[in-house]
């Protein structure tokens, strides 16, 4: 099996914890086998391939916990007008022109293409909510396919619904059950989960029926929940109280439940959330782009939930996704105390993990996957312990990541994701998004 050792200037081993100078790592197989300074690196294993990575930081890779990949196709789709608030964004706008319209192929070229973007920007890990009613059955295997061929850790889900139908809604639940099953007797990258829509276009015993799938077959369950006000309003309105009670009513609420965005919630729901341990994954750039708000990430940290962050299918740079989270609730808080870097790093590294129920990713440790990036560090003032993750977060992007590894395998060398021709791929999803906008 072969062995190489990485020695860069920094490394971010825990991430959220004091980073170390001239430390590096060992990677055995699809494993990190020891974390050492480098000397003794070079002194224990002298006969280990040798990657020498000066004026280089040494992280792990960042998990993308929640993404909508065939979003990229909605990039600069033609309007007649911006939607007026989150239920027009979606009545009027994101499903009727983006998700009704998908077909395989569109999904297809749209994970191609964003699978390249994200190994370029250090994503080692995607968690992806599909909503494409009209493509059922089979879209989540012909995904699975393309994700498989970049390289990437991938988690697939179909975004189960019954707005457009019950007999659609049983067809959602049908694909992540039979994707969950099929990825269990495989094994590798590729793995899937139990997802729905919304208390909003779900029915109470639908939500029960994904909890009962989930349960059987030992998996995670993900809805949207208080993305914009809609939800809560619909809620109060129609069950006599806000989503998260609602949940908690039902019985469902739990440690295998995922909430992504919780930005409309109230202080009673994150008490419900800490008491259950059930798991958010927060979107500061989306949030902003529909008009949602600002989701109270810093009140869940404090109150002990676990919380990961993801680009929504929006912007897809991560460096830029945790600049977000960095910037926002500072302003919001009126507090520059709020989500200090080091915090955010953890986010986007072992708290997505944690969020998605992956074991051993997210940091860099003996017996933990080697999911890793290397990313250029010359800065203008000095690089230090002290400031590192700040450095780091506010003035790179996905031009400074020089190499990304999964599980062991080398996916980017010099910026340069291998394997790619990443003209032909934009052609593709050309093709395919012409096809959408039509």
């Amino acid at each position: 099996m072969n062995a190489s050792l990485i020695l860069p200037d920094f490394l971010i081993d825990i991430p959220g914890q004091p980073p170390k100078r001239n430390w590096g790592v060992r990677v055995v197989g699809d494993s990190i086998a020891d974390v050492a300074s480098n000397p003794r690196l070079l002194t224990t294993y002298p006969e280990d391939q040798i990657w020498h990575a000066p004026g280089q930081t040494l992280a792990p890779g960042f998990v993308n916990a929640h993404a909508h990949l065939y979003g990229v196709l909605a990039h600069g789709i033609p309007l007649d007008k911006a939607p007026s608030g989150f239920w027009p964004f979606l009545e009027d706008f994101w499903w009727p022109l983006v998700e009704d319209r998908l077909d395989h192929e569109m999904i297809c070229a749209a994970t191609d293409i964003v699978c390249v973007e994200m190994l370029k920007s250090g994503i080692t890990t995607v968690y992806d909510c599909l909503e494409a009613p009209y493509s059922l059955p089979g879209c989540l295997p012909a995904q699975a396919e393309t994700a498989r061929a970049r390289g990437i850790r991938a988690i697939l889900s179909f975004e189960a619904t019954e707005r457009v139908s019950q007999e659609n809604g049983q067809l959602g639940l049908k694909e992540n059950l039979e994707f969950i099953l099929s990825t269990h007797a495989a094994g590798g990258l590729v793995s899937g989960l139990m997802c729905f829509h919304t208390t909003f276009s779900c029915s109470a015993e639908f939500i029960r029926q994904a909890f009962d799938l989930a349960r059987q077959h030992g998996t995670i369950v993900h809805m949207h929940c208080s993305e914009g006000i809609h939800e809560p309003e619909y809620a109060l309105e129609h069950f006599g109280a806000r989503p998260m009670e609602y949940y908690e009513r039902l019985g469902v609420a739990g440690s295998n439940m995922l909430a992504s965005q919780c930005v409309q919630i109230s202080p009673a729901e994150i008490k419900i959330m800490t008491q259950r341990g059930i798991r958010m994954t927060h979107m500061p750039l989306s949030n902003c782009e529909v008009g949602g708000g600002i989701a109270p990430v810093p009140d869940f940290v404090e109150a002990g939930v676990t919380v990961g962050l993801g680009s929504d299918g929006y912007i897809n740079d991560f460096f830029e996704v945790m600049r977000g989270a960095f910037l926002i609730h500072k302003a919001h808080r009126q507090d520059p105390r709020v989500m200090p870097a080091s915090l955010v790093w953890y986010l986007a590294t072992e708290g997505g993990a944690r969020a998605l129920g992956l074991q051993q990713v997210g940091r860099l440790a003996p017996g933990w996957q080697a999911d890793l990036q290397l990313i250029d560090s010359e800065f203008p003032t000095p690089l230090e312990e002290h400031n590192l993750y700040d450095q780091l977060l506010l003035w790179r992007n996905q031009t400074h990541v020089r190499a990304v590894m999964v599980a062991g395998e080398v996916r980017v060398r010099d910026g340069v994701v291998l394997g790619v021709d990443e003209a032909a791929l934009r052609a593709r999803a050309h093709v395919a998004t012409k096809r959408l906008w039509r």
